[in-house]
């Protein structure tokens, strides 16, 4: 089994913490609130690299979303849809 960081790596809370820069803490209550992707085994947590990953880029993803959609107040749009 090779040692070297590979998509296909299982990390540990402390590891998580470590990559995102917060507390074990912060991942064990992001875990158990299902916030962030992992699993168990053996009572102990686990993530996937890939997994985590992915889920970085999704929140980075909604946090650019938020406010981009909210709707136009009916009185700025014209009779076509758009804005004024």
């Amino acid at each position: 089994m090779s040692t070297g960081t590979t998509d296909s790596e299982i990390l540990t809370i402390k590891q998580v913490a470590e990559y995102l820069k917060v507390t074990e803490r912060t991942i064990y209550r992001l875990a158990a609130a299902k916030k962030i992707p992992a699993f168990k085994v053996g009572g102990t947590w686990r993530f996937s690299r890939a997994d985590i990953e992915s889920w970085i880029k999704q929140q980075s993803m909604d946090a650019l979303d938020t406010g981009r959609d909210e709707p136009v107040p009916a009185k700025a749009q014209s009779k076509n849809g758009k804005r004024k």
